[in-house]
């Protein structure tokens, strides 16, 4: 299940809203041009498909999705807990790149998540939206929107990746410490599988 959350910029002291009702949460993302849909969850699909098992299962999605925005480029990220010695050192290195504040002024960056979860910040007209993401959702967030990512300390998902540019992700940096203000994944996370 999905939950957003949203607080005053200033810090997570006051919460502005929390819901898990998806058509409230697209309702609230839409007027800051965030996108929020769910696609049918493919039971079949394993959480570490590779990508042509996950692209044969969601061929329709993302023909449609191709149709509608026009995106050159469609890939499948993963990352999951192994038995690699090296596997925390990656896990941090890959969580620590999308923790910082950033914004994207060449694309769009769109997700979805086919298996695990993560959570989008979205630093939006004074607020900040936690959109917790799993299975099933899609999120599009707006080239030139702040925002940052957190996928916790043992990240554990697959998503699709929408570019309209064949570059990728390419980020630019805001240097404000605001991701350090608010809960992070670990903490979200237990509070709502609590």
């Amino acid at each position: 299940m999905t939950l957003l959350t949203t607080w005053p910029e200033s810090g997570p002291e006051t919460v502005i809203r929390r819901t898990a009702d998806p058509a409230e949460i697209a309702a609230a993302l839409a007027p800051v041009g965030v996108r929020y849909e769910q696609w049918p969850v493919r039971e079949d699909v394993p959480a570490d498909a590779d990508s042509d098992a996950v692209f044969a299962a969601y061929r329709t999605e993302i023909d449609r999705l191709n149709a509608e925005e026009g995106f050159q480029t469609v890939d499948v990220v993963a990352l999951h807990p192994s038995d690699d010695p090296e596997w925390p050192e990656k896990a941090k290195a890959a969580r620590q790149k999308f923790l910082a504040e950033h914004t994207h002024d060449d694309d769009d960056e769109v997700r979805f998540f086919v298996a695990g979860s993560g959570i989008f910040y979205l630093h939006v007209a004074g607020e900040v939206h936690a959109v917790y993401c799993e299975k099933g959702d899609l999120l599009g967030v707006p080239r030139g929107t702040t925002h940052w990512f957190d996928m916790g300390t043992s990240p554990a998902f697959t998503a699709i990746r929408f570019f309209h540019e064949e570059d990728g992700w390419i980020g630019t940096f805001t240097g404000s410490p605001i991701a350090d203000r608010f809960p992070d994944f670990d903490a979200i996370h237990a509070g709502y599988t609590a």
